[in-house]
């Protein structure tokens, strides 16, 4: 299985929240690399953030970001 780069730069950010908070959000900058920009905005298309820039995870963020948690970990 191949994983497209863009779905890669989604995991990116999503890994940038703390899955024990959803008091903590996150600002993908103006200036920030295209590909997080990008990607912030599709997560915010999919209705896992509530900002095209970031902000904070929406009920369905929250558990993928749970989820990429305990992935990471198994990797790690």
């Amino acid at each position: 299985m191949t994983i497209p780069a863009s779905v890669l730069d989604e995991i990116s950010i999503l890994a940038l929240f703390n899955p024990a908070s959803a008091l903590e959000g996150i600002k993908v900058h103006s200036g920030a690399e295209p590909a997080a920009i990008a990607a912030a905005q599709r997560l915010h298309d999919k209705g896992l953030i509530t900002q095209t820039d970031g902000g904070y995870l929406t009920a369905l963020g929250q558990e993928a970001v749970r989820h990429l948690d305990a992935f990471l970990t198994l990797l790690v």
